[in-house]
């Protein structure tokens, strides 16, 4: 198969490049970081990739949660109007067939279970709560303390920053363009991915760049809040392989299916700075109790439709992937 991977020259793009090839495909790289005509919001580039391609692996974004709404025009630019050039693209040559990074961040808050009113979906957190430390939830309709688990791809989609939005709208236009050729779409909705190549010293990087980013300057990874958020972290390559299992699978034309794919393994962001600086040999974590205000507490994955569906299973544990981020190389801005 012939694939086009559009942000192929990125982190995560990288790594499908690689699994692709690995299994006999031949992976297209289209990437500005490469090229500067490599744009995907230019139709003309586009459509020159397109030739001869079988399908699309749509990993080209701009990410993190940015700085309120200054940059908003900025992510809705690179992820949705890049997006829909590349589906108009895509109709126009008859490609039929769509991978698209697609993200945990469209479910807002993860699940939560209150003790008298069952499952419950919290509002926003304030600003009040936030700079008195009191982080945690509650239960909107009886104020109680919430227990989170882990959510679903049936759970409703509730955007809580500007990138969030600019990826739930990437799933729209993939819907969209689904319905209207008959093509097929997948959206795997990436949990905190981390692994070798990661990006460091970048505003939009993740948590475990910006604590492996510190250690490497011998200082102290920063934890906000208390700590106790609650994530999925994901090998890389255990997402490079979700998307050549889901380039290969057998496809329901005219719909967009959505995936969770993370590893199963919910790990505190503490613990997760813990053990990269018991890796590397650095300074304890500090807990600042800073804040931002974009972010969710807690948001864990059930991935087990992913794993039921398409036989995807993850391969790398918490424990051998933070011993090898914390010896592997990393890229500049």
């Amino acid at each position: 198969m012939r694939v086009l991977v559009t942000g192929g020259a990125g982190f995560i793009g990288s790594h499908v490049v690689g699994a692709l090839r690995q299994r006999g495909h031949e992976a297209v790289v289209f990437d500005v970081r490469e090229d500067s005509a490599c744009d995907v919001r230019d139709p003309r580039a586009v459509r020159g990739a397109l030739a001869g391609v079988d399908a699309v692996c749509h990993q080209a974004a701009m990410v993190g949660l940015g700085d309120g709404v200054a940059d908003a025009a900025a992510y809705v630019s690179r992820n949705d109007l890049g997006t829909a050039v590349l589906l108009a693209a895509m109709a126009e040559a008859g490609v039929g067939r769509l991978v698209l990074a697609g993200s945990m961040v469209v479910y807002g808050e993860g699940r939560y279970v209150c003790p008298r009113q069952g499952a419950v979906r919290p509002g926003p957190r304030g600003v009040a709560d936030l700079e008195a430390g009191r982080f945690e939830p509650s239960c909107p309709e009886c104020g109680r303390d919430l227990s989170p688990g882990p959510v679903g791809e049936d759970a409703p989609a509730d955007p809580r920053n500007v990138y969030a939005a600019t990826k739930l709208a990437q799933e729209h236009l993939a819907a969209a363009w689904a319905r209207c050729t008959g093509g097929s779409a997948v959206s795997l909705r990436y949990h905190n991915v981390y692994g070798p190549g990661m990006p460091r010293d970048t505003p939009y990087a993740g948590v475990a760049s910006f604590f492996r980013s510190a250690l490497a300057r011998g200082e102290a990874p920063r934890v906000f809040e208390d700590g106790r958020q609650r994530r999925d972290f994901v090998h890389v390559r255990d997402v490079a392989a979700a998307n050549a299992v889901a380039l290969e699978a057998p496809s329901a034309p005219g719909l967009l299916t959505a995936y969770n794919t993370g590893s199963g393994e919910p790990h505190t962001v503490g613990e997760l700075a813990r053990a990269l600086a018991a890796a590397c040999g650095g300074p304890e974590p500090s807990v600042t109790g800073e804040f931002r205000l974009g972010d969710v507490r807690h948001i864990t994955a059930d991935s087990s439709r992913l794993r039921r569906e398409l036989g995807w299973r993850p391969e790398v544990d918490f424990a051998m992937g933070m011993a090898e981020f914390a010896r592997a190389g990393m890229r500049g801005a």
